[in-house]
């Protein structure tokens, strides 16, 4: 009878927790930009607070820093939008808190509720708005930290969206 079989080769797999990474303390990838952002969501204690409502315009706050990254918190009363804008350089997670928002691009409109994660990347151009009734939070993480937002005009941007042809 052969005694080698895959615990012997492999070992058992509850004891290599000394091959496993350790998290770090910030994050670099997509994925964990993602996760960052869902560990803020869920700790209403780190950011409910802080949050405030202006009538005259979107209130936001910089919630923390990081190497190369920064994440903000901002509310938005009915009707209150973004305009139609893109990122600069910077890629970002947007994460809705609390309430609704609508996300509208070339490509169609999206609704999103709490909860609602949206992931983009440099030059991506969408218009951000709360078309609710109820006032609406959201949490926006900057890979590398916002330094400027274009803003566009609709006809602008139907134009960037069409492919050029010869």
């Amino acid at each position: 009878m052969n005694s080698d079989n895959d615990l012997q080769i492999a070992g058992d797999i509850l004891e290599v927790q000394h091959l496993l990474q350790p998290p770090r303390e910030h994050p670099v990838t997509v994925a964990e930009f993602v996760g960052l952002a869902r560990a803020i969501a869920a700790d209403r204690a780190q950011w409910e607070h802080l949050v405030e409502y202006d009538a005259t315009s979107r209130w936001y706050h910089r919630l923390r820093t990081g190497p190369g990254y920064e994440v903000w918190l901002l509310s938005w009363v009915p009707g209150q939008g973004s305009g139609l804008h893109d990122h600069g350089r910077s890629s970002g997670v947007l994460t809705v808190l609390e309430g609704a928002l609508t996300e509208r691009t070339e490509r169609g409109t999206r609704a999103l509720s709490a909860g609602a994660q949206r992931v983009f990347a440099p030059g991506y151009v969408h218009e951000v708005v709360n078309d609710a009734l109820e006032p609406a939070v959201s949490l926006h993480v900057y890979y590398p930290g916002l330094t400027e937002m274009p803003m566009h005009t609709a006809a602008a941007a139907a134009c960037e969206a069409r492919p050029v042809t010869a």
